[in-house]
């Protein structure tokens, strides 16, 4: 057993650390011109490895700028997690789809990496001399109404600079404007010189066609001076120069809307368009009765999430809805921003048999192919079966027809007699009843109706939907008609209970409230309600016999 335990120990320890050496690695952005850096980032959170990465794969395709750690020691939920992160900044040494290759940190190996560079424009920049200049560009010379243009803001020093730079909010008249992402930091050589490069990227949609003009930009920063202070004496750093640099304007082409876009439709000009739909629970064994969630996903790149119209309502016969309210987000990428709108809905069949649900179709107009398409998800049909705590006995299908009327006229001879006798019954009662002295009403023996009432306020009051439901079944069973014809005949409590059906069957139950439905069952009025037995006075007959 020794032995054993021995041998073991070992085994676990290299399993342990095997699974803890873990290196992965990452980009600020995998898409960027010749002559730009690129920060790879390597992390580790184990505590074993005291070195650094092998950074020797990268001399054939990289220029390797500058390497910096950080360590952080993060504490959550009481358990302490140490990483160690290599910033390492590269310049690519070629063109076209360069691939950063796995490096190695111990036993741990990160994964490969692909990045995108793009040969710049060759043409000098004619303030490509000075030591600050900012160049602003648009990823498209003209769009459609509502449609995504990209803006993109470079600040280029050659320069060191001290950190109290600005620059001019953007403002542009009839469009809506989203910054893309935080600003971005590297360098680029231009000309033979290395330039720090500020960046920012915004999205614009104009909300109107014609011409938009993108007004220049202003970036004010001071220069740090390096030169040596003539006074020896002098104290302190020496003030640098006050530089202000503007932007070129930019004008924007901005077309309307196609005429054979579809006039009924919502405008929905993107990049690209996807539709999905997704069940909880899968719905191929429902019940009448049963509660499915469906939900329907509408991501859209080139639009934000609040562009994006509502989708068509699951509106068909048999089946209740109880919506919920739409999520809406958006992701920045280096194309823009990607919408997308998620709208939830809870289903219960009311009904068995085939339920047909139509086909969801999306109209949208491509930009990147300039032509109209369909988006869709197709038609569907849900087969539910019969609930049996929800089924009434019925005869059986295999009788007869003559049968099956006979047996009915059967009973409905019997039902006769028997409210013949009682109706005798009770009137000989009530003749007899006449001619006793009155007698104080025996003591109730279940919950009054005063005690039942207590119970829905008290349940409506703390917005819990469950016990409010049971609380006014309870209540319901002494009045002299049934809740559904209260309901129907007073309208505040029929919307009180569809506030509270809508509660029980889909994800808002939580938010629901019922000072509603106590309200209503308050103002129900008194010629409805059952008297109380405890509120009568006893007293003997008016006029006795």
């Amino acid at each position: 057993m020794t032995r054993f335990t021995a041998l073991l120990l070992p085994l676990l320890l290299c399993t342990a650390t095997a699974h803890a050496a873990e290196l992965t690695a990452s980009v600020d952005r995998s898409r960027l011109n010749s002559g730009e850096t690129v920060e790879l980032t390597l992390e580790t959170s184990d505590v074993t490895q005291f070195g650094k990465p092998d950074l020797t794969a990268l001399e054939a395709l990289f220029e390797v700028r500058g390497t910096r750690q950080v360590n952080q020691l993060n504490t959550l939920n009481g358990d302490n997690r140490a990483t160690t992160r290599w910033i390492i900044t590269l310049l690519p040494k070629e063109n076209g789809s360069v691939v950063i290759p796995p490096l190695q940190l111990g036993d741990a190996q990160s994964q490969p990496i692909t990045v995108q560079v793009v040969e710049s424009d060759t043409r000098e920049n004619k303030n490509s001399l000075d030591p600050v200049f900012i160049e602003a560009s648009l990823d498209q010379s003209s769009v459609y109404v509502q449609a995504q243009a990209i803006l993109t803001l470079r600040i280029y020093h050659s320069v060191s600079l001290y950190d109290d730079s600005s620059l001019t909010p953007l403002q542009i008249a009839d469009a809506r404007i989203e910054q893309l992402g935080d600003t971005r930091t590297y360098e680029k050589d231009l000309n033979g010189v290395r330039h720090g490069v500020i960046e920012m990227r915004y999205a614009i949609y104009p909300q109107h066609s014609g011409l938009l003009t993108i007004a220049p930009q202003t970036f004010s920063a001071t220069l740090v001076d390096t030169q040596p202070s003539q006074d020896a004496n002098a104290q302190g750093p020496k003030p640098g120069k006050l530089m202000r640099v503007s932007s070129s304007e930019i004008p924007l082409t901005v077309k309307p809307k196609p005429l054979t876009y579809p006039v009924d439709a919502p405008w929905l000009p993107a990049r690209s368009l996807s539709l999905s739909e997704s069940w909880n629970p899968e719905p191929e064994h429902t019940q009448v009765g049963d509660s499915l969630t469906r939900s329907l996903t509408l991501k859209v790149e080139g639009l934000a999430a609040s562009q994006l119209p509502a989708l068509p309502a699951t509106d068909v016969n048999g089946l209740r809805r109880y919506p919920d309210q739409p999520v809406l987000s958006n992701q920045s990428t280096d194309r823009g921003i990607v919408g997308s709108r998620e709208e939830r809905e809870a289903l219960v069949p009311s009904r068995s048999g085939a339920i047909d649900l139509p086909t969801v179709d999306v109209v949208w107009w491509n930009t990147f192919e300039d032509h109209l398409e369909h988006s869709s998800l197709p038609a569907r049909t849900l087969q539910v079966a019969n609930n049996p705590s929800l089924q009434v006995d019925t005869p059986a299908g295999n009788l007869q027809p003559s049968v099956v009327d006979n047996d009915v006229l059967w009973w409905w001879k019997l039902s006769t007699l028997i409210l013949a006798c009682t109706t005798l019954l009770g009137f000989g009662l009530w003749w007899r009843a006449r001619w006793q002295p009155a007698v104080h009403r025996a003591a109730q023996t279940g919950p009054s109706p005063r005690t039942l009432m207590d119970d829905i306020k008290r349940a409506s009051q703390a917005n819990d939907p469950q016990a409010t439901r049971q609380a006014l079944d309870a209540w319901a069973r002494q009045q002299p008609e049934t809740l559904a014809d209260m309901a129907a005949r007073f309208v505040p409590l029929s919307d009180a209970l569809d506030g509270l059906n809508g509660a029980l069957y889909s994800e808002t139950g939580q938010h629901w409230q019922g000072e509603d439905l106590w309200r209503a069952i308050r103002a129900i009025p008194t010629a409805e309600r059952v008297q109380d037995p405890v509120g009568d006075s006893g007293l003997p007959p008016l006029y006795p016999k």
